[in-house]
């Protein structure tokens, strides 16, 4: 066909199930973190050996030469060329036992479903509409529009961070809105709990 699939999978890997083979992706790019719930430290990808082996040579950088690392990994029993982050390996190695343990990737993003379909319906109960469509959200994390013109999300932002919670600081969009992820080490109790504390807060408007 001559054409190489690229993935990102950098926010899903691990947490929403990729069929690679019936995609037919060639490359799938993530991390160690993430929804694998390692800690951030390397990237990974999951490539065909046949489209990867086509690649020999033509790295134009040292550091970023994926085959050359694919090769020495294949040809010295996993070695990393150059200094390995053996922390952050260990770490992996624990999130995916945990993984594993939880279900597998359905058994996780079964959770993590749960914490968007929870957060939604509360949010929308306190007063703030989501910025996408149920149809067509996924798990990972929900936007939600302003609810007035002069909102103070600011002063939310600080109210949940001095009771232990951290949203994302800012939006992505064009759209007055804000974003808080569903994935981690996150269970109902915490959802309730943060529902509970952003209520608190728009009633006290701290």
């Amino acid at each position: 066909k001559g054409i190489t699939t690229i993935v990102d999978a950098m926010s899903s890997f691990g947490g929403v199930p990729i069929d690679v083979e019936k995609s037919e992706i060639d490359y799938l790019i993530s991390s160690s973190n993430k929804c694998i719930q390692g800690v951030p430290g390397f990237g990974l990808v999951i490539a065909r050996k046949a489209v990867i082996d086509e690649t020999a040579g033509n790295a134009r950088s040292l550091a970023l030469d994926l085959y050359d690392q694919y090769k020495c990994f294949e040809d010295n029993d996993g070695k990393w060329r150059f200094t390995s982050p053996t922390h952050v390996v260990y770490a992996f190695l624990q999130a995916l036992r945990e993984l594993d343990a939880e279900g597998g990737v359905s058994g996780r993003n079964a959770r993590y479903t749960q914490n968007e379909k929870m957060l939604r319906a509360g949010m929308i109960e306190i007063g703030y509409q989501p910025v996408i469509d149920e149809a067509v959200q996924s798990p990972i994390i929900t936007s939600f529009k302003y609810p007035t013109a002069d909102f103070d999300f600011r002063s939310l932002y600080e109210y949940l961070k001095q009771n232990g919670f951290i949203i994302y600081p800012g939006k992505v969009s064009n759209i007055d809105s804000f974003r808080i992820g569903n994935i981690g080490e996150v269970y109902s109790g915490d959802i309730e709990e943060l529902l509970t504390l952003i209520k608190k807060h728009d009633v006290v408007k701290v």
